[in-house]
Protein backbone atom coordinates (compact mmCIF):
# COMPACT_ATOMS: atom_id res chain seq x y z
CA UNK A 1 0.00 0.00 0.00
CA UNK A 2 1.26 3.44 -1.27
CA UNK A 3 1.86 6.24 1.68
CA UNK A 4 -0.95 8.12 -0.38
CA UNK A 5 -3.19 5.29 -0.08
CA UNK A 6 -2.44 4.85 3.78
CA UNK A 7 -5.44 6.31 5.53
CA UNK A 8 -4.86 5.08 8.84
CA UNK A 9 -6.48 7.01 11.84
CA UNK A 10 -4.74 7.35 14.87
CA UNK A 11 -8.16 7.21 17.10
CA UNK A 12 -8.93 3.98 15.99
CA UNK A 13 -5.60 2.69 16.71
CA UNK A 14 -6.26 3.30 20.87
CA UNK A 15 -2.99 3.30 21.41
CA UNK A 16 0.78 1.75 19.78
CA UNK A 17 0.62 -1.41 20.89
CA UNK A 18 -0.87 -4.60 19.27
CA UNK A 19 -4.62 -4.32 19.56
CA UNK A 20 -3.68 -0.54 18.01
CA UNK A 21 -2.13 -2.06 14.99
CA UNK A 22 -4.44 -4.61 14.58
CA UNK A 23 -7.45 -1.80 14.56
CA UNK A 24 -5.45 0.20 11.95
CA UNK A 25 -5.41 -2.55 10.17
CA UNK A 26 -9.38 -3.56 10.26
CA UNK A 27 -9.68 0.08 9.75
CA UNK A 28 -7.48 -0.26 6.52
CA UNK A 29 -9.21 -3.43 4.96
CA UNK A 30 -12.63 -1.56 5.31
CA UNK A 31 -11.12 1.41 3.11
CA UNK A 32 -9.39 -0.41 0.64
CA UNK A 33 -11.57 -3.10 0.11
CA UNK A 34 -15.22 -2.05 1.07
CA UNK A 35 -17.39 -4.24 3.29
CA UNK A 36 -15.79 -7.68 4.24
CA UNK A 37 -16.87 -10.02 7.02
CA UNK A 38 -15.05 -10.66 10.06
CA UNK A 39 -13.66 -14.37 8.69
CA UNK A 40 -12.43 -12.36 5.65
CA UNK A 41 -10.51 -10.15 7.75
CA UNK A 42 -9.42 -12.59 9.75
CA UNK A 43 -7.78 -14.57 6.68
CA UNK A 44 -6.77 -11.34 5.53
CA UNK A 45 -4.38 -10.35 8.93
CA UNK A 46 -3.62 -14.26 10.18
CA UNK A 47 -5.58 -13.55 13.30
CA UNK A 48 -8.56 -15.24 14.94
CA UNK A 49 -11.94 -14.36 13.73
CA UNK A 50 -12.98 -14.03 17.37
CA UNK A 51 -10.03 -11.23 18.01
CA UNK A 52 -11.48 -8.94 14.53
CA UNK A 53 -15.11 -9.57 15.90
CA UNK A 54 -13.57 -7.98 19.36
CA UNK A 55 -12.35 -5.01 17.28
CA UNK A 56 -15.37 -4.60 15.23
CA UNK A 57 -17.72 -4.35 18.16
CA UNK A 58 -15.45 -1.42 19.44
CA UNK A 59 -15.32 0.03 16.27
CA UNK A 60 -19.35 -0.27 15.81
CA UNK A 61 -20.05 0.95 19.44
CA UNK A 62 -17.94 4.16 18.83
CA UNK A 63 -19.94 4.86 15.69
CA UNK A 64 -17.15 3.93 13.17
CA UNK A 65 -18.31 1.33 11.46
CA UNK A 66 -21.54 -0.27 10.65
CA UNK A 67 -23.46 -3.20 8.94
CA UNK A 68 -23.39 -3.13 5.41
CA UNK A 69 -27.37 -3.30 3.96
CA UNK A 70 -28.10 -7.07 3.13
CA UNK A 71 -27.09 -7.41 -0.43
CA UNK A 72 -23.30 -7.89 0.64
CA UNK A 73 -24.79 -11.16 1.73
CA UNK A 74 -23.70 -13.73 -0.91
CA UNK A 75 -25.93 -16.65 0.91
CA UNK A 76 -25.18 -19.77 1.30
CA UNK A 77 -25.70 -22.46 3.99
CA UNK A 78 -26.00 -21.66 7.17
CA UNK A 79 -26.73 -18.21 9.35
CA UNK A 80 -25.60 -15.29 7.24
CA UNK A 81 -22.39 -13.55 7.88
CA UNK A 82 -22.51 -9.93 8.49
CA UNK A 83 -21.13 -7.86 6.46
CA UNK A 84 -18.91 -4.72 8.13
CA UNK A 85 -18.00 -0.99 6.52
CA UNK A 86 -17.15 1.96 7.79
CA UNK A 87 -19.31 4.77 8.68
CA UNK A 88 -19.47 8.29 7.41
CA UNK A 89 -18.35 9.12 10.87
CA UNK A 90 -15.52 6.44 10.76
CA UNK A 91 -14.79 7.88 6.99
CA UNK A 92 -14.63 11.45 7.83
CA UNK A 93 -12.24 10.97 10.78
CA UNK A 94 -9.58 10.02 7.98
CA UNK A 95 -6.95 11.81 6.41
CA UNK A 96 -7.63 11.97 3.02
CA UNK A 97 -6.32 14.21 -0.05
CA UNK A 98 -8.77 17.13 1.24
CA UNK A 99 -6.26 18.29 3.25
CA UNK A 100 -3.39 18.52 0.45
CA UNK A 101 -6.07 20.17 -1.67
CA UNK A 102 -7.10 23.22 0.63
CA UNK A 103 -3.20 23.72 1.41
CA UNK A 104 -2.37 23.41 -2.36
CA UNK A 105 -5.39 26.27 -2.64
CA UNK A 106 -4.25 28.49 -0.32
CA UNK A 107 -0.82 28.46 -1.33
CA UNK A 108 -1.85 29.35 -4.64
CA UNK A 109 -4.33 32.11 -3.23
CA UNK A 110 -1.12 33.63 -1.65
CA UNK A 111 1.19 33.73 -4.39
CA UNK A 112 -1.64 35.37 -6.53
CA UNK A 113 -3.29 37.46 -4.29
CA UNK A 114 -0.72 38.09 -1.50
CA UNK A 115 -0.51 37.53 2.38
CA UNK A 116 -3.52 39.73 2.51
CA UNK A 117 -5.73 37.60 0.53
CA UNK A 118 -4.83 34.14 2.86
CA UNK A 119 -6.18 36.66 5.85
CA UNK A 120 -8.95 37.62 4.70
CA UNK A 121 -10.38 33.91 3.57
CA UNK A 122 -9.46 33.29 6.92
CA UNK A 123 -11.52 35.91 8.70
CA UNK A 124 -14.41 34.92 6.49
CA UNK A 125 -14.24 31.54 6.87
CA UNK A 126 -14.52 31.66 10.70
CA UNK A 127 -17.20 34.68 10.40
CA UNK A 128 -19.33 32.15 8.54
CA UNK A 129 -18.81 29.57 11.61
CA UNK A 130 -19.94 32.07 14.29
CA UNK A 131 -23.15 34.50 12.34
CA UNK A 132 -25.63 33.14 14.34
CA UNK A 133 -23.74 34.18 17.30
CA UNK A 134 -24.44 37.25 19.19
CA UNK A 135 -22.49 39.77 20.58
CA UNK A 136 -22.04 40.26 24.24
CA UNK A 137 -22.95 43.62 23.41
CA UNK A 138 -26.24 42.90 22.57
CA UNK A 139 -26.61 39.34 25.21
CA UNK A 140 -24.98 41.58 27.74
CA UNK A 141 -23.09 38.41 29.22
CA UNK A 142 -19.63 36.63 28.18
CA UNK A 143 -20.45 33.61 29.31
CA UNK A 144 -23.89 33.32 26.92
CA UNK A 145 -22.25 34.12 24.05
CA UNK A 146 -19.01 31.87 24.69
CA UNK A 147 -21.62 29.28 25.00
CA UNK A 148 -23.71 29.98 21.53
CA UNK A 149 -19.69 30.09 20.06
CA UNK A 150 -19.00 26.56 21.07
CA UNK A 151 -22.51 25.16 20.09
CA UNK A 152 -21.63 26.72 16.44
CA UNK A 153 -18.11 25.40 16.49
CA UNK A 154 -19.64 22.03 17.97
CA UNK A 155 -22.05 21.79 14.51
CA UNK A 156 -18.58 22.66 12.89
CA UNK A 157 -17.22 19.46 14.07
CA UNK A 158 -14.90 21.19 16.56
CA UNK A 159 -16.63 19.12 19.05
CA UNK A 160 -16.46 22.77 21.63
CA UNK A 161 -17.29 22.85 25.11
CA UNK A 162 -17.37 25.65 27.86
CA UNK A 163 -16.13 24.99 31.49
CA UNK A 164 -15.46 27.57 34.62
CA UNK A 165 -11.73 28.07 35.17
CA UNK A 166 -10.68 30.50 37.89
CA UNK A 167 -11.66 33.93 36.86
CA UNK A 168 -13.20 33.37 33.89
CA UNK A 169 -14.25 30.31 31.69
CA UNK A 170 -12.19 28.47 29.23
CA UNK A 171 -13.64 27.15 25.88
CA UNK A 172 -12.07 23.84 24.75
CA UNK A 173 -12.04 22.52 20.86
CA UNK A 174 -11.45 18.48 21.11
CA UNK A 175 -11.76 18.54 17.42
CA UNK A 176 -10.24 20.60 14.49
CA UNK A 177 -11.49 19.97 10.65
CA UNK A 178 -8.58 21.64 9.68
CA UNK A 179 -5.30 21.04 12.13
CA UNK A 180 -2.95 19.83 9.05
CA UNK A 181 -4.20 22.64 7.04
CA UNK A 182 -3.86 25.30 10.37
CA UNK A 183 -0.43 23.94 10.86
CA UNK A 184 0.88 25.63 8.11
CA UNK A 185 -1.65 28.53 8.27
CA UNK A 186 -1.48 29.50 11.46
CA UNK A 187 -4.30 32.70 9.73
CA UNK A 188 -6.88 30.10 10.11
CA UNK A 189 -6.13 30.30 14.17
CA UNK A 190 -5.25 33.71 14.33
CA UNK A 191 -8.73 34.57 12.93
CA UNK A 192 -10.57 32.34 15.25
CA UNK A 193 -9.19 34.31 18.05
CA UNK A 194 -10.11 37.91 15.80
CA UNK A 195 -13.58 36.80 15.82
CA UNK A 196 -13.97 35.78 19.59
CA UNK A 197 -12.26 38.74 20.79
CA UNK A 198 -14.71 40.74 18.92
CA UNK A 199 -17.89 38.98 19.90
CA UNK A 200 -16.67 38.74 23.05
CA UNK A 201 -15.75 42.23 23.53
CA UNK A 202 -12.95 41.18 25.89
CA UNK A 203 -9.20 39.85 25.11
CA UNK A 204 -9.06 35.73 25.04
CA UNK A 205 -5.79 34.02 24.90
CA UNK A 206 -5.02 30.94 23.04
CA UNK A 207 -3.45 28.63 25.45
CA UNK A 208 -3.10 25.52 23.13
CA UNK A 209 -4.07 24.68 19.80
CA UNK A 210 -4.37 21.31 18.05
CA UNK A 211 -2.84 22.51 14.67
CA UNK A 212 0.80 23.22 17.56
CA UNK A 213 0.33 19.67 18.57
CA UNK A 214 -1.38 19.91 21.57
CA UNK A 215 -4.40 17.37 22.77
CA UNK A 216 -6.96 20.55 22.77
CA UNK A 217 -7.79 23.75 21.02
CA UNK A 218 -8.06 25.90 24.69
CA UNK A 219 -9.07 29.54 24.87
CA UNK A 220 -8.93 31.38 27.99
CA UNK A 221 -12.21 34.19 28.44
CA UNK A 222 -11.65 36.61 31.39
CA UNK A 223 -15.45 37.12 33.34
CA UNK A 224 -15.22 39.80 35.23
CA UNK A 225 -17.06 39.37 38.34
CA UNK A 226 -19.22 41.41 39.81
CA UNK A 227 -18.43 43.87 42.69
CA UNK A 228 -20.02 44.49 45.59
CA UNK A 229 -21.79 48.61 46.66
CA UNK A 230 -19.24 50.02 48.85
CA UNK A 231 -20.57 50.48 52.15
CA UNK A 232 -20.53 54.38 52.82
CA UNK A 233 -18.25 55.74 55.49
CA UNK A 234 -19.33 56.96 58.68
CA UNK A 235 -20.07 60.62 58.74
CA UNK A 236 -16.90 62.56 60.22
CA UNK A 237 -17.70 65.40 62.91
CA UNK A 238 -17.12 68.81 61.22
CA UNK A 239 -14.08 70.73 62.71
CA UNK A 240 -14.65 72.93 65.46
CA UNK A 241 -14.82 76.38 63.93
CA UNK A 242 -13.08 78.62 66.59
CA UNK A 243 -15.16 81.58 68.46
CA UNK A 244 -14.97 84.50 67.32
CA UNK A 245 -13.09 87.06 69.46
CA UNK A 246 -14.87 89.43 71.69
CA UNK A 247 -13.52 92.96 71.43
CA UNK A 248 -11.51 93.90 74.12
CA UNK A 249 -12.93 96.78 76.30
CA UNK A 250 -11.46 100.64 75.52
CA UNK A 251 -8.56 101.56 77.95
CA UNK A 252 -8.00 104.12 79.44
CA UNK A 253 -5.13 106.48 77.27
CA UNK A 254 -3.10 106.48 80.96
CA UNK A 255 -3.78 103.29 81.84
CA UNK A 256 -0.66 101.16 80.09
CA UNK A 257 1.62 104.57 81.03
CA UNK A 258 3.38 103.98 84.64
CA UNK A 259 4.61 107.93 84.62
CA UNK A 260 0.97 109.06 84.02
CA UNK A 261 -0.28 110.71 87.32
CA UNK A 262 -3.60 112.94 88.44
CA UNK A 263 -1.44 115.54 89.17
CA UNK A 264 -1.49 118.74 86.02
CA UNK A 265 2.06 118.94 83.63
CA UNK A 266 4.16 121.43 84.73
CA UNK A 267 3.90 122.41 81.17
CA UNK A 268 0.72 123.31 81.78
CA UNK A 269 0.89 125.82 84.73
CA UNK A 270 4.50 127.72 84.35
CA UNK A 271 4.24 129.34 87.92
CA UNK A 272 3.89 125.93 90.10
CA UNK A 273 1.18 126.81 91.66
CA UNK A 274 -1.43 124.59 93.50
CA UNK A 275 -4.48 125.20 91.59
CA UNK A 276 -6.95 125.82 94.13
Amino acid sequence: MTDSKRLLWQQHADGSGADGQTREAVVSLLVDEGPMTASDIADRLGISPAGVRRHLDNLTDGGDVELAPAGFNKGGRGRPAKWFQLSATGRGKLRHAYDDLAGAAIRTLRDVAGQGAVERFARERVDGLVSEVTPVAESGSVIATVEQIATALTGAGYSADVREVGAGVQMCQHHCPVAHVAAEFPELCEAETAAFTELLGTHVQRLATIANGDCVCSTHVPVQQPTSPAEPEPPQPSPRQPSPRQPSPPQHPNALDPKATSQPVVADNPDGKVPR
